[in-house]
């Protein structure tokens, strides 16, 4: 079949992994298509045949979804974020309701889902963003009917979807609470009119490169901002001008960053004015992020998403704990208070000091943290040490669990697992290993990220040999 065809009157059926909508022939085939709400009746030409589907345009709406609503941002179809923000919310935590059930009927048959923990602020519900400069920001269909050859080509946001050089310049995102939009619009009109330059992904040249702006439940701000190049006058110049501007960040750091990627693990951070963190508060528990923490980024989701791992782990008090990926101790401590003890593993070193400083200042002396590699840290000489433990909490990266803790578990026999994961294809692949083993209890579901097709999921699994 030609890369090139037109399909009319389909009907949008489902949301793909990545936003994506898709809809299904009469003889079978799969269309990905942009833009597409369940329910919409379309006409589709494709322009490219991948192998077990075509990639393909809507050119005509012949009728639309009663799912469908008008997107609250104006940058929506640009920015490679909320890409399903025209869709009703009621309607999009049903989708991921069904992504988690389809996910588990692959390996498992009759598992009953609980209904989806759905989130109260669908806006500005993140505590973190991350921002791009650019000096060739991604044109609109506006400015460039405008002609206008003198406009200004500097911008700050996020990339254009499926584009990584390419960022589209924001006026206004919805997604965190101000003042995170003043920050970034006075940093960028700050920035121009100083002459500035910003960065050239491609040409890989430049001074601002990324603005990451943190903030917490206490109404702490944390920003840190990322240079390519090493000009100390105007580096000064910018971070003076944000202490100057902004009372209200708590945290200003810097990195010069000079690499191919934006990661900051490896880069040498300056704190440039305040603290080295910002704090947040989940019940009596305060934990302190640092600019390389990894923290959830939606606290009043995470606040429902410990009480389910806490109300599944059903803690009596004599309990031995094991909690793989256990990052800032977050969880670790949360549980601490219903167990005889918790031991964390975490590969981040800078996430275990902290962890171990803040169970110190929480005034948790139950539990305990031991940092490296998870594959080469949980062994049985670390079993040995700690003892036969009565659970374990996994929460891994989205890559899941590595195949060797997954035999150390099963070697283990823990009569119970609480398995949190952000990645549901991930989580199935490792349920599939521990399914000869353990039965599942409970699957719970939780909406994290509004607008995103991301979403959180919490199984109980018990030991079949208890029966």
């Amino acid at each position: 079949m030609s890369k090139n065809k037109l399909f009319e009157s389909l009907e949008i059926v489902d949301i793909g992994s990545k936003g994506q909508s898709i809809a299904k022939s009469n003889e079978g085939i799969v269309l990905m298509v942009k833009n597409g709400v369940p329910g919409d009746i379309v006409d589709i030409k494709t322009y490219r045949k991948k192998k077990n589907y075509f990639l393909g345009n809507i050119i005509n709406y012949r009728s639309y979804s009663k799912q469908r609503i008008d997107p609250k941002c104006t940058h929506f179809g640009l920015c490679g974020g909320c890409k399903l923000q025209n869709i009703l919310y009621e309607y999009q935590t049903k989708l991921k309701e069904r992504k988690i059930k389809n996910s588990l009927n692959k390996i498992f048959r009759n598992i009953n889902i609980e209904p989806i923990l759905k989130c109260e602020d669908q806006f500005n519900y993140r505590n973190k963003l991350e921002f791009s400069f650019t000096n060739n920001k991604w044109l609109t269909s506006d400015e460039i009917k405008d002609k206008d050859f003198n406009i200004e080509r500097r911008g700050i946001g996020f990339h254009k979807s499926g584009m990584w050089d390419k960022i589209v310049d924001i006026e206004k995102c919805h997604l965190q609470d101000e003042p995170s939009n003043k920050i970034r619009l006075k940093l960028k009109e700050f920035a121009i009119k100083n002459n500035i330059s910003f960065y050239n992904a491609r040409l890989r040249k430049g001074l601002l490169r990324t603005l990451t702006i943190r903030n917490s439940s206490l109404n702490q701000f944390m920003v840190l901002i990322q240079f390519f190049e090493k000009n100390e006058k105007d580096i000064e110049l910018i971070m003076n001008f944000l202490k100057k501007s902004f009372k209200e960040i708590h945290s200003l750091l810097y990195a010069i960053n000079s690499k191919q990627n934006d990661s900051i693990y490896d880069l040498e951070l300056v704190l440039y004015n305040g603290k080295k963190y910002i704090e947040e508060k989940i019940d009596d528990l305060i934990f302190k992020i640092y600019p390389k923490s990894f923290f959830q980024t939606n606290i009043n989701q995470t606040k429902k998403l410990f009480q389910k791992i806490h109300e599944f782990s059903d803690l009596k008090g004599n309990e031995i704990v094991y909690d793989l990926y256990s990052g800032l101790g977050t969880i670790t401590q949360f549980i601490a208070k219903d167990a005889k003890k918790v031991i964390g593993i975490e590969s981040v070193e800078e996430a275990v000091v902290s962890a171990k400083n803040s169970a110190k200042e929480n005034n948790i002396t139950n539990v305990d943290f031991e940092v490296g590699d998870m594959k080469k840290v949980f062994t049985s000489e670390f079993i040995s040490r700690h003892g036969n433990c009565d659970l374990i909490i996994v929460d891994p990266p989205r890559d899941g669990i590595h195949k060797d803790v997954i035999k150390e578990i099963l070697k283990l026999k823990t009569p119970k697992i609480v398995y949190v994961s952000c990645n549901p294809s991930t989580q199935c692949r490792d349920l599939e290993l521990l399914k000869d083993n353990y039965n599942i209890l409970k699957v719970q579901p939780v909406d994290m990220f509004p607008h995103t097709d991301h979403v959180e999921n919490i199984v109980l699994l018990e030991l079949k040999e208890l029966h």
